[in-house]
């Protein structure tokens, strides 16, 4: 996508002297911000902040990177960038230094960006994100002023509230959320392309602590000419927002990849298949499929890929993410069996056993393939589904070891049940479940309504 800088430039400073009405004598937008980090995310973010009106103080330990930026030169190559740091030299809007206390005392939030490379194991390396909070929460114990950190570096779920929020309260000797204000802004932001993503983002997410919107309202300000609405989101989900973003997109380019050598190998041209199957907005480029829950199952998903492996076995084409979409599948099929087994049971309750809701196919079910297990290992197993038949003249479905198990209503399931097993959803099966009379353990696979009923001990597949 091509960006014009000189018009997105134009067009920030005349949002400034709109805002001067507002803010008479400032020049500029009233939030100063300072960046710790001036690699890709941390001077693109410099850049862009800038041209919008914000002053920024730019941090970086590297006297290279701070000679550079405070002379409004790119230390980084990535297009469009020199344009935007000599703008923002011009307008007095850049600075940058390597003091820390100084960058804290001149500006009201910190945006850290920082990185946070692997480790040989795999694991995060966070060492460069404990030092900037060290240094930031050392400036701020000095400072009255509320002061706003943000953390937009690459961190698993779990670490703003592990390692960032107590590492700057330890340094600060002040408490988060009071005495200063701490959110989590993850970056979209790909190199060679990033202003372009800065200013043109699939989304815009902001991981919120506790309660403080005062964090939030500042974020929001700061994107606000963007034109893109916030998700606020708890901080967690945000923090592992990225790396769902990032797994997906690698999860396409191998899928791609894999389809692509099969095609090769059958003489097919793969840009043609893929232009194809991208051209489905309702099905494959789209929500569908994309709502965590239970195994897949039906007369076509397994059946294909089973097929499609197979073929690519025949041509010494290896298919592995084809591969472990089969496991993966097991994988869910075996967490939802390990959660029934947790609870203390000997009759266990089914409501749903056909593949999917409003329809009566059972081929290659999931759902069935839970039931036979239970009845297997000997335990007492009824079930609700008005779509499976009750005898060989009522339909295809009909399976003789499913049929006796079957029950007219879910009350009566669900009284005769110690563990129900949410497969599918049905029209009044809340009330059902809200009615239930004796303590019951639901292993939601569905995603149901909550039960609010005290009798009830909920575990929802994986929410």
């Amino acid at each position: 996508m091509e960006l014009d800088l000189h018009s997105i430039h134009h067009a920030s400073k005349q949002k400034v002297a709109l805002l001067d009405t507002y803010y008479p004598g400032t020049g500029t937008r009233t939030h100063r911000v300072s960046v710790f980090g001036a690699g890709y995310v941390g001077c693109v973010s410099s850049a862009c902040l800038c041209n919008d009106g914000f002053p920024v103080v730019a941090v970086d330990p590297d006297p290279f990177k701070v000679e550079h930026l405070a002379d409004g030169q790119a230390p980084i190559v990535e297009p469009g960038l020199d344009e935007l740091l000599q703008n923002a030299h011009a307008g007095d809007l850049l600075n940058a230094t390597q003091s820390a206390a100084d960058a804290i005392n001149d500006t009201d939030i910190s945006f850290c960006c920082v990185g946070t490379p692997s480790l040989p194991d795999g694991t995060l390396d966070t060492n460069h994100v404990r030092q900037v909070c060290e240094d930031i929460g050392k400036a701020l114990r000095h400072k009255n002023d509320f002061h706003i950190v943000v953390m937009r570096s690459t961190i698993l779920p779990g670490t703003m509230e592990e390692i960032v929020i107590p590492t700057l309260e330890r340094a600060s000797g002040k408490v988060a959320g009071r005495d200063f204000g701490v959110a989590y802004y993850p970056e979209f932001l790909r190199e060679s392309t990033a202003i372009a993503d800065y200013y043109k983002p699939g989304a815009i997410v902001f991981g919120q602590y506790a309660d403080d919107t005062r964090s939030i309202d500042v974020l929001r300000e700061l994107v606000g000419s963007i034109g893109v609405t916030p998700h606020v989101i708890p901080m967690r989900s945000a923090e592992i927002v990225k790396y769902a973003n990032n797994c997906w997109h690698a999860v396409k380019i191998s899928f791609s990849n894999e389809i692509g050598n099969i095609c090769k190998a059958k003489d097919i041209d793969s840009h043609v298949v893929m232009d194809v199957l991208c051209s489905d907005t309702r099905l494959n480029i789209s929500r569908a499929y994309m709502k965590p829950g239970f195994a897949f199952g039906g007369s076509c998903l397994p059946k294909d890929l089973r097929a499609l492996t197979a073929l690519g076995r025949s041509m010494n084409v290896p298919t592995p993410l084809l591969d472990a979409a089969r496991l993966a599948n097991n994988v869910q099929i075996d967490h939802a069996r390990s959660l029934v087994d947790a609870a203390p049971h000997e009759k266990i309750g089914f409501i749903g056993v056909t593949f999917k809701a409003d329809t009566d196919d059972l081929r290659e079910s999931p759902l069935l393939a839970l039931v036979e297990g239970f009845l297997g290992k000997g335990k007492e197993v009824t079930i609700y589904d008005p779509n499976v038949a009750r005898d060989a003249s009522q339909g295809r479905n009909f399976l003789k070891h499913i049929a006796v198990l079957l029950r007219d209503g879910m009350d009566e399931v669900i009284a005769s049940s110690e563990v129900i097993v949410v497969g599918n959803k049905y029209p009044g099966l809340k009330d059902a479940l809200e009615a239930a009379g004796m303590p019951v353990t639901v292993i939601d696979l569905a995603r149901i309504e909550r039960p609010e009923n005290g009798n009830i001990t909920y575990h929802g597949l994986c929410w």
